[in-house]
C-alpha cells in the first residue's frame, strides 16, 4: 500500500526552529556505495558506423528561422570522423566559419537534462520514521539558512501496530511488510552518500513485547539499524519539522501529531521573547498512549455510528483530563495570536476534503488555515459518510478509509480543551525535525548551506 509522500515534491521546507538533540545510536550503520551516474559515448563509435553505410552524415543548423541540412561533403575533409580501426585525428584548424553542430570526432555532450555536478558537494542527511501505520523516509541537502531541499523520499502504509492493541505483540503479517519497505529505504540509503543520519522507531515497536526482536531482524534483513525513541523525544522532533509555520506574531500555539498509536501534543509559548529554536519554549507536552490505528480497533473503523463517534472523543477526553500541564497556555487561549497547529494524516486528510481536491495536493495543504467553521463542517461531513464514501474520497481512499474518524475524534478532543478559531495544517512532522536538528547539530548553515569541508 503506497501512502502519499510528505515533503517529496516540495522544493525546499524551512527548518529553522531545529531544537538541539543528538544524532543518536540511529546514525548511519549501512555500507555506503556511490551512485552510478549517467555514461556517454565518445562520439566515435557512432560516427564509424554511419561512415560503413556509405551515407553522408546530416547536420541540423539554423538559417533565418528556419531548419536545413548541411552534407558532410561540404566540410574539410579533416573533420571526417576516422574508419573503423583507425585511431581518431584531432580536427585541424581552419578559417572557415564554425559550424552549428559539433563535428563528429568531438565528445557527445551529455543528454539535455543532465545536470551537471555542481563545484561542490552538498551534504546529504536521511531521516527514517517507522510508525504505527507508516513507513517513511526523507533524504535531502541544505539550502538557504534553516531550509533543505528533499531530493529523495518513500512513504508507505505498512500497519505495524496492526493487532498489537489486542495481543500486545507484533503481528507477522505486519512485521512482514514494514521489513519489505525497510528494505526499499535501505537501496535508497546505500545508493547515496549520507554525510548523517537519523532512523528512528516510535510507538508500536516502544509498546510491542517483541518490538526489540523486530528491530533485530530489521538490521538483519533490511541492513538499518533502527532506534526507539521516547515519547518526549517524539514531542519535541515533531516541533522542530513545523517551526517554519509559526509566524512572528504568534503568542501560543498547541501542536499536536495524532500517530497511528500515539498522539503527541505540545504547548508552546512565544508571549515572551523568542529562541530562533521553536522547541526551546515547550511550556509542557503530552503523549497520550491511543492513535487512529488503536482507537479503531477499539472501537471499529468501518462502520461508525454517531454513537460510537462520540463515544471515542470521551475516551481521548477522559485521558486529556489528567494531563496536568493542559492549563500552561490559559493566558493566551484569549488572544488573536494563539491557534492550533496540527501534523498528521487527520488534518492533512480534512485539509483535501475542505478544498475538494480531486487529488491530494500537498503543495495546497501544507500550511493552510481553516477556520473553526471549516473544521466543524468537514467533521461533521466525515462523520456523516459511510465507509464506502470514504473509501472514494480521493484524498482518503481504502487505505484511510477505517482510521480517518479515529483521527477525527482524537482532533475534536484536543479542540475542546483547547478551542481556537485556527487550525494551520502542516503536512510535515518527525522526519523534517529529524533533518533540521542533524543539519543544525553539523553546522551547514553556518557556512551558507554548503557543509563543512
Amino acid at each position: 500500500m503506497e501512502d502519499r509522500d510528505t515533503g517529496a515534491d516540495a522544493p525546499e521546507v524551512g527548518a529553522s526552529s531545529a531544537s538541539p538533540g543528538p544524532a543518536g545510536p540511529g546514525a548511519a550503520s549501512w555500507q555506503q556505495r556511490r551512485p552510478t551516474g549517467p555514461r556517454f559515448a565518445d562520439g566515435h563509435a557512432g560516427d564509424a558506423a554511419q561512415n560503413q553505410k556509405g551515407k553522408p552524415k546530416k547536420r541540423r543548423k539554423r538559417r533565418r528561422g528556419r531548419k536545413v541540412f548541411a552534407r558532410d561533403e561540404a566540410r574539410p575533409a579533416t573533420n571526417r570522423s576516422p574508419p573503423p580501426g583507425d585511431a581518431p585525428v584531432p580536427a585541424a584548424k581552419t578559417s572557415a566559419p564554425p559550424v552549428a553542430a559539433a563535428p563528429p570526432d568531438a565528445p557527445a555532450r551529455p543528454e539535455q537534462g543532465v545536470r551537471r555536478p555542481p563545484a561542490y558537494e552538498l551534504p546529504v542527511f536521511a531521516a527514517l520514521d517507522l510508525g504505527t501505520n507508516n513507513c517513511r523516509l526523507l533524504v535531502a541537502v541544505p539550502t538557504r539558512h534553516g531550509q533543505f531541499r528533499v531530493i529523495d523520499a518513500f512513504s508507505r502504509i505498512v500497519r505495524l501496530g496492526e493487532g498489537l492493541t489486542a495481543n500486545g505483540r507484533l503481528g507477522q503479517p505486519a512485521m512482514d511488510r514494514a521489513v519489505e519497505a525497510l528494505k526499499v529505504c535501505g537501496d535508497k540509503l546505500r545508493n547515496r552518500k549520507i554525510r548523517k543520519a537519523r532512523l528512528i522507531a516510535t510507538e508500536a515497536c516502544r509498546t510491542a513485547d517483541n518490538g526489540v526482536e523486530f528491530l533485530d531482524r530489521v538490521e538483519r534483513e533490511a541492513g538499518l539499524k533502527l532506534e526507539i525513541i521516547d515519547r518526549q523525544t517524539e514531542a519535541r522532533l515533531a516541533v522542530s519539522g513545523c517551526g517554519s509555520l509559526v509566524e512572528r506574531d504568534t503568542q501560543g500555539v498547541v501542536l499536536f501529531d495524532i500517530g497511528g498509536g500515539s498522539s503527541e501534543i505540545a504547548l508552546i509559548d512565544l508571549s515572551g521573547r523568542r529562541s530562533p529554536r521553536l522547541a526551546n519554549h515547550i511550556v509542557s507536552w503530552t503523549s497520550l498512549p491511543v492513535g487512529v490505528v488503536s482507537l479503531a480497533e477499539r472501537f471499529g473503523g468501518r462502520t461508525v455510528t454517531r454513537e460510537i463517534f462520540a463515544a471515542m472523543v470521551d475516551d481521548v477526553a477522559a485521558r486529556l483530563a489528567t494531563f496536568d500541564g493542559r492549563d500552561r497556555l490559559s493566558h493566551l487561549k484569549a488572544s488573536p495570536n494563539f491557534h492550533l497547529l496540527g501534523t498528521s494524516g487527520t488534518v492533512t486528510t480534512l485539509a483535501g476534503v475542505h478544498l475538494d481536491l480531486e487529488r491530494y495536493d500537498r503543495r495546497r495543504v501544507d500550511g493552510l488555515w481553516m477556520d473553526r467553521d471549516s473544521v466543524d463542517r468537514m467533521v461533521e461531513k466525515l462523520v456523516g459518510w459511510d465507509f464506502q464514501q470514504r473509501c472514494a474520497n480521493p484524498c482518503i481512499g481504502a487505505d484511510r478509509a477505517d482510521l480517518v474518524l479515529a483521527g477525527c475524534a482524537i482532533l475534536e478532543a484536543i479542540r475542546a480543551v483547547w478551542p481556537s478559531e485556527r487550525l494551520r495544517v502542516a503536512d510535515r512532522g518527525l522526519r523534517e525535525g529529524i533533518l533540521s536538528e542533524l543539519m543544525a547539530d553539523d553546522g551547514v548553515w553556518r557556512n551558507d548551506g554548503r557543509g563543512r569541508a
